[in-house]
């Protein structure tokens, strides 16, 4: 696998990485994102790096088909089938509201009522079968659903995480009537108890499937029209890759693909920065797009991965992902006040069409990308995207009249409030996977990227008092890295729900090993070259009576109770600071990744660096620029790729580069590393 390209598609812009490991050549592309139908973005791509498919031994794509799909309610038509009385569980869900005040608001489940039909079964939460299924019950409400327009189905029974021969036997029923594979076993997604969780996961499934298939479909169509004839990869939200001919099977374990790719990245590049020797160990990955900001932990070179994302109200999808906390805060993001005097920065984005205003392609309401320009950080001559001279006595006049003639500030005062509101959005967001959940943030480095992180990131590190921010070789095009460098895995997960003393000594190994079998199996399935396969354990667990789980890594999957014991109480104390010797430990699940390590990618090859001889040499002009603590002071602007190897200087500096811009603070000291990573201490 020498020569692979990695595609990311984000919500403005499609990004790709192209890497001949044979040779070190690397390729790079960035082009808007053709929202309907992001395959055409795809290949555009690959014909601005001017790669030829026919070449290529792996294309890895990270997608936000299926994500986007759940966001904006553009699902297939779902029918579910389920057991007799539990149709509205998936209406029903747990006790919350969608306004915890006021006792208002409602939602609309994935499956509409009319399409949830019942059938005789029962199973008790033992596993013993109280209700026998009934065969024919089960081929009439796939008739019906079929009626009724359904493109998809969902078979959910009570308790089949421990019981599942009538979910698949209901699954073979289905399968020989319906028209299409897209019949989804809520027990072959999810094997966990809780059944409004796993059933809401199960139909999230179903009801992007079809239209992950087509996608899919479409553009494995485009791909072999230009001659690619290999297995197309697709980034997955756990941080790994799956094989295209059955990721749709699995559909659900798509959403947050994109996002997981730049955090595989940072990961990968986060262990080999600096020295090299784990100095950037642990770090929080900050990635701000065009369309909004994702924020994540890696502690000790792992992304943290958590099975309890809920996408939106009501939305919970338990399965692993690389565990993203995202707001719509990006350099398109709207700015504006509102009827109550307040400034607003989001969520609602320009997007690629129209975009800000800037790029003079429609747009008439200022984003943050807008600020920046009139703050003098971005250089009105050298936007990617834009159409046209820039017009910034236009983009002045508009900022007064949205934003700073409603809150009496002239424009640089108004420009730099939309920065702040901005900043504060992000910083919060940076504590809700740190400082909530027991990690200081000083403990940490910053690792930022995407298309605008590095014009921020030097401001949130201060904000949260983060010592060191690293910048990658190519931020706007981390995501697409994330691609290259991510391996194949699969992810499995098997409910116990018992006290530790309940259960026996070789319990926990045997269902270890079960999955783990399961997972070679499915790599053999994708017949993908790997050099090794890795096995990663984990448990959840919580103390009796206690409705939150807590995550467990587990070394070694033949430990023994007593040591899980002890695992558990540690990461509790860690936790909430609270020991509880005298409640007994429960074990929900227990949780294994099989992961399928592809070769290695060399990361220095993708700074494509010409290093000029001097720091001098590097600079290419010098204009006024905004900065909260000073003001507008005149700074320098250095070209990236000219930058010495091994240099170090001063702020205030302004790095340009041609998929991102980075701002240096006055009295911040910058830093490039051995693989062309700049490193900032504040």
């Amino acid at each position: 696998m020498s020569r692979i390209a990695g595609i990311d598609v984000g919500g403005t812009f499609t990004d790709l990485v192209y890497i001949d490991d044979a040779t070190g050549e690397v390729r790079l592309a960035k082009v808007p994102t053709t929202v309907p139908n992001q395959a055409f973005g795809v290949i555009a791509a690959l014909d601005a790096a001017l790669v030829d498919p026919t070449q290529l031994e792996a294309i890895v794509h990270g997608t936000t088909t299926t994500t986007n799909a759940m966001l904006e309610r553009r699902t297939a038509r779902v029918g579910l089938i389920t057991t007799r009385g539990f149709r509205d569980v998936l209406e029903l869900g747990r006790r919350t509201r969608p306004t915890p005040y006021g006792l208002k608001g409602r939602f609309t489940p994935l499956i509409e009522r009319s399409l949830r039909l019942e059938v005789d079964e029962r199973v008790d939460a033992e596993g013993q079968v109280l209700v026998a299924l009934d065969e024919a019950q089960v081929e009439a409400a796939a008739r019906e659903l079929l009626a009724a327009g359904a493109e998809s189905v969902v078979i959910h029974f009570l308790h089949s995480y421990i019981f599942p021969a009538h979910e698949a036997r209901a699954a073979q029923l289905v399968r020989a009537l319906w028209p299409n594979p897209h019949v989804t076993a809520g027990h072959a997604i999810v094997a966990e108890y809780r059944e409004y969780e796993r059933g809401v996961t199960a139909a999230v499934n179903a009801s992007i499937q079809p239209v992950l298939h087509r996608y899919i479909a479409r553009l494995q169509e485009e791909l072999a029209k230009r001659g690619f004839k290999r297995e197309l990869l697709v980034m997955q939200g756990n941080g790994g890759t799956v094989a295209a001919s059955i990721v749709a099977e699995h559909a659900v374990n798509t959403v947050m693909s994109g996002p997981a790719s730049g955090v595989i990245a940072a990961a990968a590049t986060a262990l080999q920065a600096g020295s090299g020797s784990g100095e950037f160990a642990n770090v929080v990955t900050y990635d701000m797009g065009g369309t909004s900001t994702d924020v994540a932990l890696v502690l000790g070179g792992l992304p943290a991965v958590s099975s309890e994302l809920e996408l939106e109200y009501a939305m919970p999808i338990h399965v692993p992902m690389v565990d993203v906390h995202t707001i719509g805060a990006g350099g398109g993001s709207l700015a504006s006040v509102d009827a109550s005097g307040m400034l607003r920065v989001g969520p609602q984005s320009a997007g690629a069409t129209p975009g800000p205003m800037c790029y003079g392609r429609g747009g008439t309401r200022l984003t943050i990308t807008d600020a920046n320009l009139v703050l003098g950080r971005l250089d009105p001559q050298r936007l990617l995207g834009v159409s046209g001279a820039v017009d910034m006595a236009g983009l002045r006049a508009a900022l007064l009249a949205q934003v700073g003639t409603p809150l009496g500030l002239d424009a640089t005062a108004a420009a730099a409030a939309v920065l702040r509101v901005a900043n504060d959005k992000m910083a919060g967001a940076i504590r809700m996977v740190s400082l909530s959940r027991g990690h200081d943030p000083r403990d940490f480095a910053l690792f930022a990227f995407g298309g605008a992180g590095p014009l921020h990131a030097v401001a949130l590190a201060r904000e949260l008092g983060i010592p060191k921010v690293l910048i990658p070789a190519r931020p706007g095009l981390t995501n697409a890295l994330g691609c290259v460098v991510a391996d194949l895995r699969h992810d499995f997960v098997a409910t116990i729900n018992q006290p530790l003393t309940a259960l026996t000594e070789g319990r926990i190994a045997a269902a270890f090993a079960a999955q783990v079998q399961a997972g070679r199996e499915r790599l053999q399935r994708e017949q993908v070259a790997v050099e090794a396969v890795v096995t990663l354990h984990r448990a959840d667990m919580q103390f009796q009576g206690q409705s939150h789980i807590l995550p467990v890594a587990i070394a070694d999957a033949h430990i023994t109770l007593p040591e899980l014991h002890r695992l558990f109480e540690a990461a509790y104390w860690q936790r909430f600071g609270v020991a509880l010797p005298e409640i007994k430990p429960v074990l929900v699940n227990l949780h294994t990744a099989v992961i399928g390590k592809r070769k290695s990618v060399s990361l220095q090859a993708v700074a494509v660096a010409q290093p000029r001889a001097t720091l001098a040499m590097a600079l290419r002009a010098r204009r006024p620029v905004w900065f909260e603590a000073a003001g507008w002071m005149e700074t320098a602007l250095y070209v990236r790729e000219h930058l010495p190897e091994g240099c170090e200087f001063d702020g205030p500096a302004v790095i340009e580069q041609l998929d991102c811009t980075t701002l240096i603070e006055p009295g911040n000291r910058v830093r490039m590393d051995a693989i062309g990573n700049l490193i900032v201490t504040l």
